[in-house]
């Protein structure tokens, strides 16, 4: 008998230390190997400031707003801030860059009626050449098992959290190997007498295990694999290396369809804000919520929420931790949770629809499936906030009359080169068809100012004050079919000047000046500023029979804005790896694609357009700032379009129907209302138009176009190209060549 039992006992040893075995392997490679898909996490762009960055005081004031910063009379710890009229005394966290990590650092930014004036170390008052704020965490991408989680080292987690932690779901963590049988017999007892469960058994290592490797299920077996699992990760794993696996991996709630996992996360989702700036009474929220997020949600049941709370803070004042002034104070305090209007996760279909396309094209599918991955954009959070709600109100209004028209609008950081807002649909944060990217509409009159940059560059031939024919034409191809196109107002004038015939959006001097250049010349212009699609070589091409998109007009445009250089608009900057190293990538060549000096004049004509021209209602909405711009129309007013740029931001929008239905709005009513929308919600910077190398300041005889001297009857001031200008000496006989090599 007792050599059966004795065969038996060993039988019973080695299967239950081969299942141990076989549990220990299954542990190894999950503590040892990734124990979590980190979701790839989308950043916006970094702020940079430095003298003469075109930001004002309020702009940064309200990006300080956005990034969760709080504002004191003094900062005194990071995430802080103070403000006065032209200065902000600022106490930045520490963040990762894509240069490098960033240390926390206070600085002083001054500001000046140009934008930052200087920006100062404050602990050896040194001036920094640049200073970035940290990003916006846009969003993550989840894909598989649906949690959400950002991982926080156990070193970066508050104390009290550790403390509260401890005192409320394992007070023996650090003495025991595991498993704690007399809690267990304990939460048995009260259970049994309760006639239901109340009380659990199951120390921080039983919860990890179930959470790591077991289902919810209850049942006898699945306890007894959690016990065997607990005890050999305490034997396996240092008590900190657990408890960090445990406040990352701890369920904190529901976002939706995301599983809010870990503390990190739950920080921002409740209170919008890193973990380690949140107050004790958040911190004790924090550990209140683990023991039923859903019935502890702080939004559906704050005295709940709150009463729970306050528990986990008296037993911190019961176990020394807290004085008693310290806990009343705590407990007295609201629960402080974000507003439920900022969103943890932003809703950017058009963006983030580029964004994975790019990262699709330069590094591979697969790349949003590995854990850990860092995207920086180039998305400006304040100007896509100022772009949604132009687009809503503009788009509310304007569909009273017409319930199918629709939208799409990019707006570009002239510095960065890059995309810092779009919108894809009237309702910005609908997924479907992205009117930013997709549509191929014709331009209109968007095309005009690369038929002028092509003139004007030939200063030989052409200047602002040169006088264009502006009578009926009719034009012939090769099969006999015939061409008349008209002013908009079926007006005619003889001949008016070259800029006048700009800024009021002519159709016939423009057809003349575009067949006197070339029609191919004007297609070379505007492919070399980044046009990527075919151009027709057809007359008809002058005035905008070229099919586009908002973010290719938005190209072009960024040419025109950026003293000529062509740039490819990207929506991403920087990728890295679960190590922080930065994944290679090919830039885009850059290139001159017009002349600093030709592209002056075309801006120049711009800013005329937006002063006296088309889009004269949106000088008069900004009197004093100086802004370009460019209306354009298609035939029958199908589809309303317009570009313009301030010191900092490019714009291209269209507005019309998807069935290419007639909309009756014209440039200037529609798709320039959407800007206007866009500039009030996001005040523009005034353009510098700093002096140009190639540009002198010209004088013009008004009617016929010829270079003048100063003090000359009936002249006109305007910039031209110095290699070209050449004024009539005494009003009227020409400089000598003598003369002509003084000047």
């Amino acid at each position: 008998m007792w050599s059966m039992c004795w065969k038996l006992g060993l039988i019973v040893v080695a299967i239950v230390s081969l299942y141990c075995i076989y549990l220990d392997q299954i542990i190894a490679n999950k503590f040892e190997g990734q124990k979590w898909h980190l979701p790839a996490q989308v950043f916006s762009r970094s702020m940079a400031l430095y003298p003469g960055a075109a930001i004002s005081h309020n702009q940064l004031l309200s990006e300080l707003k956005l990034l969760g910063y709080r504002k004191v009379a003094n900062p005194r710890q990071v995430g802080e801030f103070s403000a006065s009229k032209t200065k902000i005394d600022l106490w930045r966290r520490p963040f990762l860059h894509p240069q490098g990590q960033q240390p926390a650092q206070r600085v002083m930014i001054a500001f000046n009626t140009r934008g930052v004036s200087s920006v100062a170390r404050l602990s050896d008052h040194r001036q920094l050449a640049v200073f970035h704020l940290e990003p916006v965490l846009l969003d993550r991408i989840i894909t598989g098992d649906g949690e959400d989680r950002l991982f926080v080292p156990k070193a970066q987690i508050p104390q009290p959290i550790i403390d509260a932690l401890i005192l409320t779901e394992d007070r023996t963590f650090y003495e025991h190997y595991g498993v704690n049988p007399f809690a267990i017999v304990r939460a048995a007892m009260v259970n049994i007498s309760a006639g239901h469960t109340v009380q659990g058994g199951s120390t921080l290592t039983q919860q990890l295990a179930k959470n790591f490797f077991l289902s919810s299920q209850r049942s006898l077996t699945r306890k007894v694999r959690e016990a065997l699992m607990a005890i050999i990760i305490d034997f396996r794993y240092s008590k900190d290396a657990i408890l960090e696996a445990y406040l990352n991996e701890v369920y904190m709630g529901q976002d939706k369809a995301r599983g809010v996992h870990g503390m990190g996360l739950a920080s921002q989702f409740y209170f919008g804000r890193p973990i380690a700036e949140l107050t004790l009474p958040q911190q004790a929220f924090l550990v209140a919520v683990i023991k039923g997020p859903s019935y502890y949600n702080p939004w559906r049941s704050p005295e709940r929420a709150q009463a729970r709370r306050d528990l986990v803070l008296r037993l911190l004042m019961d176990a020394g931790k807290l004085t008693v002034p310290q806990y009343k104070a705590a407990v007295e305090s609201p629960l402080g949770l974000r507003k439920s209007d900022k969103p943890v996760h932003q809703k950017l279909p058009a963006f983030f629809a580029v964004v994975k396309q790019e990262l699709n094209d330069k590094y591979g599918g697969a790349l949003l499936k590995r854990s850990g991955i860092k995207v920086y954009t180039t998305l400006d959070p304040m100007a896509q906030k100022a772009a949604e709600k132009a687009v809503k109100d503009t788009m509310k209004r304007l569909s009273k009359n017409d319930k199918s028209l629709q939208v799409g609008m990019v707006v570009t950081d002239k510095y960065a080169g890059g995309i810092a807002a779009m919108v894809g649909d009237k309702v910005p944060g609908y997924h479907g068809y992205n009117r930013a990217v997709e549509i191929r509409r014709p331009i209109g009159s968007l095309i005009k100012p690369f038929v002028y940059a092509t003139a004007l560059s030939e200063g030989d031939k052409y200047n602002l004050a040169t006088p264009l024919k502006d009578q009926p034409i009719t034009l012939k191809n090769g099969q006999g079919k015939t061409w008349s196109p008209k002013n908009v107002d079926r007006k005619y004038s003889e001949q008016v000047p070259l800029l006048t015939a700009f800024k009021k959006s002519m159709n016939v001097p423009t057809v003349n000046l575009g067949m006197a250049i070339g029609v191919k010349n004007v297609g070379n212009t505007l492919k070399t500023a980044g046009w990527r699609d075919n151009v027709s070589q057809y007359p008809s091409m002058l005035l905008g029979a070229v099919n586009g998109s908002p973010l290719m007009v938005a190209q072009a445009y960024q040419t025109i804005a950026d003293s000529g250089r062509y740039r490819h608009l990207s929506s991403i900057t920087a990728v890295l790896d679960s190590d922080n190293q930065a994944l290679p990538v090919r830039r885009e060549e850059r290139k001159q694609a017009i002349s600093p000096a030709t592209d002056y004049l075309v801006q120049y004509a711009m800013t005329q357009v937006v002063q006296s021209g088309t889009a004269a209602r949106l000088g008069q909405a900004f009197p004093g700032v100086k802004l370009a711009g460019k209306t354009g129309t298609s035939n029958d007013s199908r589809d309303s379009w317009f570009a313009g740029f301030d010191e900092r931001n490019v714009a291209a929008i269209w507005v019309g129907r998807d069935d290419n239905g007639k909309t009756g709005l014209y440039g200037s009513n529609g798709a320039m209302a959407v800007y206007q929308a866009f500039l009030n919600n996001r005040p523009p910077m005034s353009l510098r138009m700093a002096p140009v190398s190639g540009v002198v300041n010209g004088y013009f005889e008004r009617t016929s176009g010829i270079a003048k001297q100063d003090d000359c009857r009936n002249v006109v001031a305007l910039p031209a190209l110095t290699e070209s200008y050449q004024p009539a000496a005494n009003c009227g006989k020409p400089l000598s060549w003598w003369q002509r090599i003084l000047n």
